[in-house]
């Protein structure tokens, strides 16, 4: 959707910088001066307890000293409240009591079949949750149990699954009036080449919803139970949703914590990332299936400046660092960069969580920390820099010689 020229300026002009942040923050009042529109805070985008986020309310941008954040009425919403641009423009409009321009036909009938799509996805979802208590996700629930992922865990990850049926899902969703069309569409079933009713995609999987930044749900990944099946872990296909390359596994929750100054780590897979949050590592994402795209290391810089890349103890680890770091050389840019813990040998962060602790882990992305210490005593090899003023740590433990 397209705004008209000046509705933004205008915008800006009706609406208070200070009463939209004050809502997020607590002035301090020894610093500020209202009578100059002079606002200063602790900065809601990360920890800290002085008062370095500065609000110019004649002006109607802010920056903060510390995390460098800055922008205006709608990018503090967009952040604050992670909100897509367009959103963040809606709710200021509102409170200033302005009419949002009217949609373009075809926009609105593209962002009506998003809407449309991902409630047919959270429909989904729950029908997964409530086959994971049936008789035949004995195995599933064993298997989580194995893992050491508690009920409340599984309840807070929305932990479903998919039984071993040709079209359970299907028949769910027709039943609650979900046109055939949509379950298709949302990259839940497929057709079969020979024209005949759409199948389930998830069969005989435990389930892991994928959510965006907004929190809705754009697609479904899945574990087999078979040892047998020809892909043990598999996502859902590329839809109007879903974007496998442009999306992050817990972007929402890890964005929320890193701006509360928790390092955001970068997993492989579902149950790393689980396994780490649970453990305390709330910033925790990974790629969805693929290898890290220049999108999604784009989308991390977006969330955290220095990224810890935590890969599997394995030479298959080593080379995936090694992609990312020819992909990311070329993007580097002043006060951008990544780290890398490589973990010890046939470990991956949920092993290594379970087998000595998150304290572990901790040492193994902490800034400036002894690896050679924190990864089996592994001698760390050389770290390299090729953006002026950034602070790229191109570190390598554990590396298999």
């Amino acid at each position: 959707m397209s705004l008209p020229p000046g509705f933004i300026d205008e915008l800006r002009t009706r609406v208070s910088l200070s009463q939209v942040v004050g809502r997020k923050v607590t002035w301090d009042m020894r610093k500020s001066n209202m009578a100059k529109g002079d606002w200063w805070a602790p900065c809601p985008f990360h920890q800290e307890k002085s008062a370095s986020f500065h609000v110019d309310d004649r002006k109607g941008f802010y920056y903060c000293f510390g995390c460098h954040a800055k922008g205006d009425a709608v990018s503090f919403v967009t952040e604050a409240d992670n909100v897509s641009f367009m959103e963040a423009v809606e709710i200021l409009a509102r409170e200033a009591g302005m009419q949002m321009p009217a949609r373009d036909p075809k926009a609105a009938e593209k962002a009506d079949r998003r809407t449309q799509l991902a409630q047919v996805m959270e429909e989904a979802v729950k029908w997964f949750r409530l086959q994971l208590k049936t008789s035949a996700a004995a195995e599933a629930r064993a298997y989580l149990e194995k893992r050491r992922m508690s009920p409340a865990a599984q309840e807070r990850w929305e932990i479903g699954f998919a039984p071993d049926q040709r079209q359970g899902l299907f028949h769910a969703l027709t039943q609650k009036g979900i046109a055939a069309d949509l379950i298709v569409a949302a990259g839940l079933c497929a057709k079969p080449d020979d024209g005949g009713a759409p199948y389930d995609r998830f069969r005989g999987r435990i389930i892991f919803p994928i959510r965006d930044a907004r929190g809705r749900a754009i697609s479904l990944g899945g574990r087999s139970m078979d040892p047998n099946a020809r892909a043990k872990y598999l996502n859902g296909p590329e839809t109007e949703l879903f974007d496998k390359g442009r999306n992050l596994f817990n972007h929402g929750p890890a964005r929320e914590a890193a701006g509360k100054g928790m390092p955001l780590i970068v997993a492989e897979g579902y149950m790393d990332v689980i396994a780490l949050s649970e453990a305390g590592f709330r910033a925790t994402v990974a790629p969805l299936g693929t290898a890290v795209t220049e999108d999604q290391l784009r989308l991390m810089w977006r969330i955290s400046d220095e990224p810890v890349i935590a890969l599997d103890g394995d030479t298959a680890g080593f080379r995936a660092a090694l992609r990312v770091i020819d992909l990311a050389l070329p993007l580097l840019e002043a006060g951008k960069g990544l780290r890398f813990a490589i973990l010890p040998q046939g470990l991956d962060p949920d092993d290594l969580i379970k087998a000595q602790g998150a304290g572990r882990c901790r040492r193994c992305w902490r800034p400036r920390s002894p690896w050679s210490t924190c990864c089996g005593g592994a001698k760390p090899r050389a770290a390299s820099s090729t953006a002026p003023n950034a602070r790229p740590r191109w570190t390598r433990c554990c590396v298999p010689r």
